[in-house]
């Protein structure tokens, strides 16, 4: 368990940091299943402070009669991805797909059989992966990420999202969003809310798929990145991936990157982690009245339960805070009356 949680932590400082409500439709996508309610906006959030805290923070805000009033074009709300509008646990997902693709490209490069850490990977043996430290992940993550174009990895990624299976919960990746957080993209846009995404996740992994899930624009997802290069390739331009890193969209570097590509302060934010914190108090530092909320993991049942000494998504100062400034905690277990859209859908054919 200590190996496996000490390559977690160092996947989230090399991995890049590393829905509306949804039914899976007969082509095994994501499809969306949210109406906007004008009695209960978001149908899987249980009635309670946590809730009517953010109804009671959008009514107040697009009230035009209201001193709070915030006019449509400063209406920026951000989201973290990993934990926060998906889940994050045993590790990152994004690492799962660079241990898949090393398997995948096991054939092409035969050298990997005595090449660590590809030959622990491909032995399963993580124990040894952990001891190939940070350098070592790198090495994994540039093989897997890099050396491509910006097409051929967005079609890697697709294929993987349609084809791989969570190793504990046995869905598919992109089955592991959450419902509650759906229908909150979903009641934001409503108000006329422009939703980002603001991930220490890689922004092509995120944008070759999520677009369709949570309704949020690829121009509006903003993550950790590789450098890349232009080749004009005789004609056929294409945008070559490099095998070495750019931009860290976490802590400190997502309030740089709000600031460079939206140009805006967030009057929401919403996250899970420490790594968000920076995010939270620069959206806290808006002359408009700010909503910043945390999504406390408590639900050891039907997610994860962890916070203060988790090796992923630890959440210890930035609780403190949301404490001492009354920033509004989500506490999972208590106030989503659901987690997935599976479990939505599993409970309607029950009925």
């Amino acid at each position: 368990m200590k190996m496996i949680r000490t390559i977690t932590v160092l996947a989230f400082l090399i991995t890049f940091g590393l829905f509306t409500g949804c039914i899976i439709d007969q082509n095994n996508k994501i499809a969306t299943d949210i109406t906007v309610s004008n009695q209960d906006p978001l149908p899987s959030w249980n009635e309670g402070k946590t809730k009517n805290n953010i109804i009671a923070y959008v009514e107040q805000i697009t009230d035009k009669n209201s001193t709070d009033f915030i006019p449509v074009q400063d209406r920026i709300a951000t989201f973290d991805n990993d934990g926060n509008l998906w889940s994050e646990q045993p590790a990152y997902f994004q690492l799962f797909f660079a241990i898949d693709r090393v398997k995948s490209m096991e054939s092409e490069h035969p050298e990997w059989q005595n090449e660590q850490p590809f030959k622990a990977v491909l032995e399963n043996d993580m124990e040894e992966l952990a001891k190939q430290g940070e350098h070592g992940l790198l090495k994994l993550v540039m093989a897997t990420h890099a050396g491509n174009t910006t097409e051929v990895f967005k079609t890697d990624v697709q294929n993987w999202i349609q084809n791989s299976k969570h190793p504990t919960k046995n869905v598919r990746y992109d089955e592991l969003v959450y419902q509650p957080m759906l229908e909150l993209l979903e009641y934001l846009r409503a108000n006329e809310f422009k939703t980002y995404v603001v991930s220490g996740g890689g922004v092509d992994f995120m944008r070759a798929f999520v677009t369709e899930i949570y309704g949020i624009p690829e121009e509006q997802i903003i993550g950790s990145r590789i450098k890349t290069a232009f080749d004009y390739n005789n004609g056929n331009p294409v945008i070559k991936r490099m095998p070495e890193l750019d931009y860290i969209d976490d802590k400190d570097g997502k309030p740089l990157a709000i600031q460079k590509i939206i140009g805006k302060k967030p009057v929401i934010s919403s996250g899970n982690s420490d790594g968000d914190l920076q995010m939270m108090q620069w959206t806290a530092s808006n002359s408009y009245k700010s909503l910043m909320l945390y999504l406390h993991h408590t639900d050891a049942d039907r997610e994860w339960a962890y916070d203060r000494d988790s090796h992923i998504g630890k959440l210890d100062k930035g609780l403190d805070q949301a404490l001492k400034d009354g920033w509004t905690v989500i506490d999972m277990k208590n106030d989503w009356a659901l987690i997935y859209p599976f479990e939505k859908n599993s409970s309607a054919k029950k009925n």
